[in-house]
């Protein structure tokens, strides 16, 4: 369906999603990871402008072959061979990676990427962390990326929850982006994926600081979701009813108050009205104009559930990390997700979980991780027999290396933590209280990229 279609009824809305159905041949991985940008002698967030800035960075890396994409004459990202770099509201940088067919391709790009990044590094004097918050920084110190989409967001975010300012500007996430066959296929890993996805909350878990102590939590990350805006967060209990399909997400989508419509490159405020009378042709200062499908897409976006469905699944539940376990999410999830064998596992393992359960372990997950009770065990115990589904989904796939090794490699630190029984905030937070001495510039130094 054409971006520029105009959207007369919600059929439409439907078709477009249903337009995402493909066959596993064509099944692709996008994997999206974000870090925060600090100067290196400082620890203080990047500013945009200035020598050493988002934009020399984001000028810089042009010379490997990105071009730049703009808003009005500001340069917001750069795209390149189906991938993208953008910037988050508080300058964390994010690689939108392109939809590749396995993770040896996918982890050659975050390795491209980082390696890049490391080059911008040295020569600007700027360090890239990897964790699921900011570590050090007030939330009034960190500077404003200067996009018309970000200034109607970060209005209207308090108004409906007292974390949404600390969600867009502290902190960083990764993510991986998957693909469905039909509505069934859609609906099933929706399930299984909202459902484990506490389990990836506590396996990346890597946000245990807030301007420089300890915070509470293991993912503060995570917390931060739950009092960031009711209308447009959290797990979806309807996705579990037997109404869910396409039409159901579509409805709810249709229930979500808008942000901005963006015209000719400008954002205009509209947050709190309804995509319903954008529809109607009735919407307060546009009354007579009608949506088109980009402006559907636009809406999608400004929804942020554990999981989102678009084209394709969004997993959204894990604190970003450091280098070396970026590879892992995708993994967790395509090896959970992409062999039908596994999924059907997966499904077995969490389709009598009631709402409450799902409540709980989302409540109590970003504080407690591995440790948090469910049933007559705990997060770890289920994590370790999700770690062995995933395993057995892509020793299926049988997508090798140069060297002969399958995708389960990419499991490897994911499996470590669990026989630890110790998450990555755990271990920040042994040094915090050991080695560092309490010291938090010591984290820049040692989980930097």
């Amino acid at each position: 369906m054409n971006r520029a279609t105009i959207v007369e009824n919600k059929q439409q809305l439907i078709t477009y999603i249903a337009e995402g159905n493909k066959p596993k041949s064509e099944w692709s991985i996008g994997t999206e990871h974000e870090k925060f940008c600090f100067c290196a002698e400082s620890y203080k967030p990047v500013p945009y402008f200035g020598e050493r800035s988002i934009n020399a960075i984001l000028t810089t890396i042009q010379g490997f072959g990105w071009e730049p994409m703009m808003e009005g004459e500001n340069v917001i990202g750069l795209k390149k061979d189906g991938a993208s770099i953008t910037l988050e509201p508080g300058g964390q940088l994010e690689l939108s990676g392109a939809m590749l067919t396995t993770l040896h391709q996918t982890c050659r790009e975050v390795n491209d990427h980082l390696n890049q990044v490391k080059s911008v590094s040295e020569q600007l004097g700027i360090g890239f962390l990897g964790v699921g918050f900011n570590p050090l920084t007030p939330r009034q110190e960190v500077p404003i990326m200067p996009k018309g989409r970000y200034g109607i967001m970060l209005n209207y975010m308090p108004k409906k929850g007292s974390l949404g300012l600390d969600m867009m500007l502290r902190t960083s996430t990764v993510q991986v982006n998957l693909d469905y066959s039909s509505e069934a296929d859609m609906v099933k890993k929706f399930r299984v994926s909202l459902a484990l996805q506490p389990v990836a909350t506590a396996l990346f878990a890597s946000s245990p600081f807030k301007e420089g102590k300890p915070n509470g939590y293991k993912s503060y990350r995570s917390h931060i979701w739950t009092d960031t805006d009711p209308d447009r967060c959290g797990i979806l209990p309807f996705v579990f009813d037997d109404a869910m399909g396409f039409e159901a997400y579509v409805d709810y989508i249709l229930n979500v108050p808008m942000y901005f419509i963006n015209r000719d490159g400008i954002y205009h405020d509209v947050s709190g009205k309804s995509f319903k009378d954008f529809m109607n042709g009735t919407l307060e200062g546009f009354k007579g104009s009608l949506p088109t499908i980009a402006d559907w897409e636009d809406h999608m976006s400004t929804v942020f559930p554990e999981v989102r469905l678009k084209k394709f699944l969004e997993m959204r539940g894990a604190d970003t990390g450091p280098w070396g376990s970026i590879c892992s999410l995708p993994a967790f999830w395509v090896g959970l997700l992409y062999e039908q064998s596994s999924l059907d596992a997966a499904w077995d393992l969490v389709k009598d979980w009631t709402d409450e359960e799902h409540a709980a372990l989302r409540l109590n997950v970003p504080k407690e991780a591995f440790h948090t009770k469910f049933r007559n065990g705990t997060v770890r115990d289920i994590a370790r027999e999700v770690l062995k589904i995933s395993g057995a989904g892509l020793k299926l796939r049988a997508e090798l290396n140069h060297n002969g090794d399958d995708e389960q490699i990419f499991l490897k630190c994911l499996n470590d933590m669990v026989a630890k029984n110790q998450t990555r905030a755990e271990e920040m937070l042994e040094k915090y209280h050991g080695e560092w001495n309490k010291d938090i510039t010591k984290l820049y130094k040692e989980y930097a990229f």
